[in-house]
């Protein structure tokens, strides 16, 4: 190597050391990290703070308990009960993104270069956290509601070999622009990326607090990959809807609104239902166009502007439908 290439490649590093905020490792040499190497770190952390205020289930009382006791769900096994307050610690608001935490760094710039197919990382804040979904130049600001939960799911979403291909689709439909047949408008089919998985994520974690998902935890003895998979399946189920229905960002307040419903009510279908796109099954092999949806609940109306904001700003009714971001 040249002299001159050797310099402007040390200059070129100690940018990146700078701008990295990996406590001065150069964000194109963090290496990726796996979902299970992540959550051994939280497993391990101290999360005295985030376990205080965790509530595990939603408040009843009265007439709705009794119900509740009687014809609702069944409990959570004792054995299972430390794995969903781990999860639910970990989407608390204290389990914030923080600069200093080298592996809360590396499970963003994983994030990050799996979807870009980037080999290079990227600064800690800048625009380019907006091309993935993110609100602003920092993504920190909208986990406030799902905490490093909301993060967490997109690092298994993108780092196992079954689901990459799909978050790779759901991120390039994101991106999308497509011409409507005999319209000469043209129908905007992108939306915010991680905004999306993020409400999605709230939505997984309220169906954990109804006890909603308890049968499903209690009969494969595992909580996060429960959450997962119905993280995972309830984007399948977005997607599906959304591509095919031709959809746009002022629907996506109703098309949550239902996936909420679903995710609670229908846990099972939606995870059966990933499950055969799973092993490409022609029923589900992701071309398949779903049912139109029930006319007794119209859609936003069109042009309507849709915000999203932090969970954390809302005032969450856990006893009803639990509000979405």
């Amino acid at each position: 190597i040249s002299e001159d290439l050797r310099r402007a490649q040390e200059e070129w590093e100690a940018v990146e050391e700078i701008q990295s905020g990996l406590g001065g490792m150069s964000a194109s040499a963090a290496p990726l990290i796996s979902f299970n190497e992540a959550l051994q770190y939280f497993q391990t952390a101290d999360l005295s703070d985030c376990r205080k205020k965790v509530r595990v289930t939603a408040r009843r009382q009265g007439l709705a308990a009794l119900v509740r006791f009687l014809f609702g769900p069944p409990r959570l096994q004792p054995q299972l009960q430390g794995e969903q307050e781990l999860a639910l610690a970990m989407a608390q608001c204290e389990c914030r993104l923080d600069d200093n935490e080298r592996v809360h760094m590396r499970i963003l710039q994983t994030i990050y270069k799996k979807l870009t197919h980037s080999r290079l990382g990227c600064p800690r804040y800048g625009a380019h956290w907006e091309e993935l979904g993110f609100q602003g130049a920092d993504p920190g600001t909208d986990l406030r509601g799902t905490g490093m939960l909301g993060l967490m799911q997109m690092l298994y979403f993108v780092m196992d070999s079954q689901t990459l291909p799909l978050a790779q689709e759901i991120f390039k439909l994101s991106h999308h622009e497509t011409q409507a047949p005999a319209i000469t408008l043209i129908l905007l089919q992108n939306f915010p990326f991680c905004i999306m998985s993020v409400n999605i994520t709230h939505i997984v974690i309220q169906a954990l607090r109804e006890e909603c998902l308890s049968r499903e935890c209690n009969r494969r003895q595992q909580v996060i990959a429960v959450l997962n998979d119905l993280y995972t399946a309830a984007f399948l189920q977005l997607y599906r809807i959304w591509k095919w229905q031709h959809k746009t960002i002022a629907d996506s307040g109703f098309l949550l609104k239902e996936l909420e419903s679903s995710t609670k009510k229908k846990p099972k279908q939606l995870l059966k239902s990933l499950e055969a796109y799973m092993s490409q099954s022609p029923a589900a092999d992701g071309l398949q166009q779903p049912s139109p949806p029930s006319t007794s609940v119209g859609s936003s109306q069109a042009g309507e502007e849709i915000n999203f904001t932090g969970i954390c700003d809302l005032q969450v009714e856990l006893e009803g439908e639990a509000r979405l971001i």
